[in-house]
C-alpha cells in the first residue's frame, strides 16, 4: 500500500478505535492493516500509549519531596 493511504488511516485511527466510523470505512482500514506491518505496529503502539502512561505515573511521591514541594510553592505563593 502506498504512504498515502497509510496516512489516511492515521488520520482516521482515533474514530476507528472508538468505532465510531462507517462500516464500509472500517472494513477498508482493516483490510489495510491486516496486509500493512507498518500499519499494524502504528495502530498496536497507539492501543499501547494509555497503558503506557498509567504505568509511567504510578511511582508514588516520596513524602519528603511532597513535603518540599509544598513548603516551596508555599514561599513562592508569599513572594508574589
Amino acid at each position: 500500500m502506498s504512504d498515502t493511504v497509510c496516512a489516511a488511516g492515521v488520520d482516521r485511527l482515533m474514530d476507528y478505535l472508538e468505532g465510531m466510523l462507517p462500516a464500509m470505512t472500517v472494513a477498508a482500514l482493516e483490510a489495510h492493516v491486516s496486509g500493512c506491518p507498518r500499519c499494524q505496529a502504528f495502530v498496536a503502539s497507539y492501543r499501547a500509549t494509555p497503558r503506557i502512561v498509567r504505568d509511567a505515573t504510578e511511582v508514588a511521591m516520596p513524602a519528603a519531596i511532597g513535603t518540599s514541594l509544598i513548603a516551596r510553592l508555599r514561599q513562592q505563593r508569599n513572594l508574589s
